[in-house]
């Protein structure tokens, strides 16, 4: 995929192995959403912690939690929505010190 898609759209690959599938799923320059469907938990899981997208959605196609962050990795996005990730990723803090004893 060269391009970013927005969806809903399905794309669906055969793989012989958990590697190549998430070979597969990672061939991409953008991250921003990931999705697997499954019975096995523990394999979502798994498989979770190796795409590089920054949201996964397991066995569900819509799902927003207003606290959670939302946005992409790579080309996708501009950093982190939504709860206090939304606050970290527009602000830059500063640090000042003040002696009050001078």
């Amino acid at each position: 995929m060269r391009q970013e898609i927005f969806g809903p759209v399905a794309i669906i690959n055969k793989f012989e192995t958990e590697e190549e599938a998430i070979t597969l799923a990672n061939d991409s320059n953008y991250g921003l959403m990931a999705g697997i469907f499954t019975k096995d938990i523990t394999r979502a899981m798994r498989f979770s912690a190796e795409l590089d997208s920054g949201m996964v959605r397991i066995n569900a196609v819509s799902t927003v939690f207003w606290q959670a962050p939302f946005g992409g990795t790579k080309e996708s996005g501009i950093g982190r929505e939504n709860g206090v990730h939304a606050i970290r990723s527009f602000t830059e803090p500063k640090t000042v010190f003040v002696n009050m004893n001078a």
